[in-house]
């Protein structure tokens, strides 16, 4: 366990997991780890890897990484190459291939969210484990949907109402993930200002610290409030997201949301300094405990 967890933050841990629960990101992911492994096993580089199936190099580094949809064929002909010949192995790894090309519920959507934004909800809804850590707004996960709106409201000046309402729905569905029978463990660390900004009226702020008084019932979520002596370092970093897969074999996700675009990082030496930097956020806020008494407090001074 990290020496920097304070007392009453569990260690995210790695459920088995089952194949017939994920979604097609995961799938993706896990079927393109698959292909790197074999590739690597054979010695064959990106280049001819691309070159087997009339592609580039990046190509081959997009569907290892479960960036982008596979065609059936080209998975074949990548298997061929990696003398995966028989029958019951490649049957399994092509059935993997058409599964993970099946749409998720959020391309329904796909007119209002940016592709960009689509990848990142196949990732939370495959994720085992989530670290975030949030200067602007409540953590979009533990949003009421009053306050939702008008958090949607202030990032989408332009949008009509019933776009608005569509994105609320789109919120409201990612949350269900923290309903099902085994729930990812959600972590949050919450800038204080967040919880004093009047994003809408008292009775939706009201009905938002309330929520979280409820929501930290749940053993599945640790919620950290930093508190404003020390804050400093949150605003160096700025809003993200730490995303850990069920899966060993798929690595942990940065995800920090840009007005017009993502960064996705999962490079070793990327997360080592992510992680080391909500290992310190933890330590200066204050601790899980004391969080129901910092609510209760927000609370009762809105009479």
């Amino acid at each position: 366990m990290n020496a920097l967890r304070p007392e009453g933050v569990p260690e995210p841990s790695r459920r088995v997991h089952d194949h017939g629960d994920s979604g097609p990101t995961v799938l993706r992911m896990l079927l393109g780890g698959q292909l790197r492994r074999l590739r690597e096993a054979m010695g064959i580089s990106p280049k001819d890897a691309g070159e087997a199936i009339r592609a580039s190099a990046s190509k081959i580094s997009r569907l290892e990484l479960g960036r982008v949809g596979f065609k059936k064929r080209d998975v074949a002909d990548l298997l061929t190459l990696y003398g995966v010949i028989a029958e019951e192995e490649r049957e399994t790894l092509l059935e993997l291939a058409e599964r993970a090309n099946r749409p998720g519920w959020w391309q329904r959507y796909s007119d209002i969210l940016p592709p960009w934004f689509e990848v990142y909800i196949g990732l939370e809804e495959a994720a085992s484990g989530l670290r975030v850590h949030e200067t602007r707004f409540v953590p979009e996960l533990l949003q009421t949907e009053e306050y939702a709106r008008a958090a949607i409201g202030l990032g989408h000046p332009m949008a009509s109402a019933t776009e608005i309402d569509r994105r609320v729905k789109v919120l409201m569905r990612r949350q269900q993930i923290l309903r099902r029978a085994a729930p990812p463990q959600l972590w949050a660390l919450v800038d204080e200002a967040v919880l004093r900004r009047p994003i809408a009226d008292r009775d939706v702020m009201r009905a938002q610290l309330l929520a979280l008084l409820d929501a930290i019932r749940s053993k599945e979520i640790t919620l950290q409030i930093v508190p404003p002596a020390r804050s400093a370092m949150a605003a160096m970093a700025g809003p993200f997201s730490l995303l850990r897969f069920a899966e060993p074999s798929l690595p942990d996700v940065v995800y920090m949301e840009q007005l017009t675009s993502a960064l996705y990082l999962d490079k070793d030496a990327d997360l080592l300094v992510y992680k080391r930097h909500l290992d310190r956020l933890s330590v200066n806020a204050s601790p899980p405990a004391a969080t129901r008494d910092l609510l209760t407090d927000l609370l009762d001074g809105q009479h």
